[in-house]
């Protein structure tokens, strides 16, 4: 099921999730001017993480890689996805916490995203990207927050496609499932989808939101 939009309206509007957004496209775009597949690779072994090089310290910038990670993306269907889901799940959590915590609660979503995938494969020497890890915060979030929203989704059969909505506890519930069950799967194993900052950051969503929280905000709505 791919998502499309959900009904929940926010009050306020959400210029941190659109910034957000623009900063990684214009991230991507920027990788597509590199002039070779050497300077890509370069630009990608400075500013990815790597899990190896954050556990042995070899510098300090090594730590500065877990927070510019996750504004760099690997095609454009990883980029799209992140975006996708940011965009329609991120205006209610901002809505709900502030601009400024907002983009806080993001970049502590990503860092224990970080920290979860680092602790299954310390070793690992491939370089880790995306936003996945702070946008699947949000989705924990969301989860708390609004599980009775609805979200309407595409369904992909055959040639057609059908489109229904679907309670947000339904599909978040069915989309933390996957990771845990995707992630138990690729434990010890290097490269791939990094599934375990998927888990990481989404409870660290499901965590942090009761604190981010505006007072008059009620879970469960």
């Amino acid at each position: 099921m791919i998502p499309l939009r959900d009904d929940n309206p926010t009050r306020t509007f959400s210029f941190v999730t659109i910034a957000l957004i623009v900063a990684n496209v214009a991230v991507f775009l920027y990788e597509w001017t590199l002039p070779s597949e050497p300077a890509i690779r370069a630009f990608f072994a400075d500013f990815a993480l790597i899990p190896v090089a954050v556990t042995e310290a070899r510098n300090v910038d090594a730590y500065a890689t877990v927070l510019t990670s996750m504004f760099l993306h690997g095609g454009w269907l990883h980029l799209i996805g992140n975006m996708l889901y940011l965009w329609i799940f991120g205006n209610n959590i901002e809505d709900s916490v502030g601009h400024v915590a907002f983009i806080i609660f993001y970049l502590l979503c990503g860092i224990a995203a970080a920290t979860a995938q680092i602790a299954v494969n310390p070793d690992s020497a491939v370089p880790m990207v995306g936003a996945s890890g702070a946008v699947s915060g949000v989705l924990g979030a969301y989860l708390l927050l609004f599980p009775r929203a609805r979200v309407l989704v595409a369904l992909p059969i055959w040639i057609f496609i059908k489109l229904f909505y679907v309670p947000a506890v339904l599909l978040l519930v069915l989309w933390f499932g996957m990771q845990l069950l995707s992630g138990s799967a690729t434990v010890g194993r290097e490269g791939g989808v990094a599934f375990w900052a998927h888990i990481g950051g989404f409870v660290a969503g499901m965590v942090l939101i009761p604190i981010f929280k505006r007072r008059q905000v009620r879970l469960f709505q």
